[in-house]
């Protein structure tokens, strides 16, 4: 019965990641692509269009380290900071809070909360009793 108890949670785990992971994975490829809309917001974000493929590149890196699961903590670490660039990013310029500023915060939620969900290491590092007296 336990087990079956946290199978389910490993499984939401994977369903919260997964969500997230697309995303990420999509972003990623299209600043590689080096099509007109991404030049186009790198543009109104004030970042030159041709930086798009490194930060796409970066992006794709730390979201491999996310998948990798001996690395998945530190990719995730990773991906925390890249998420916090863009919403510096929109803040800088104004943008919609709940639409632009903070969708990126909405998809480090996922990302963790889907890590913690299916990966017994992060939880046992989170409990008391992982924490050194």
């Amino acid at each position: 019965m336990e087990s079956e108890h946290s199978n389910r949670w490993v499984w939401a785990g994977r369903v919260l990641s997964g969500l997230a992971v697309a995303f990420l994975l999509f972003d990623g490829a299209i600043k590689l692509m080096r099509i007109a809309p991404v030049a186009e917001s790198f543009g109104r974000l004030g970042y030159p269009p041709e930086s798009a493929v490194g930060i796409g590149v970066v992006e794709l890196g730390c979201l491999a380290a996310y998948l990798f699961r001996p690395v998945s903590i530190p990719g995730a670490v990773l991906l925390t900071g890249f998420l916090g660039g863009a919403v510096a990013s929109h803040v800088r310029i104004g943008d919609p809070l709940l639409s632009h500023v903070l969708f990126p915060t909405y998809v480090g939620a996922l990302l963790w909360t889907g890590l913690f969900l299916r990966d017994s290491r992060l939880r046992t590092l989170l409990s008391r009793k992982g924490v050194p007296q």
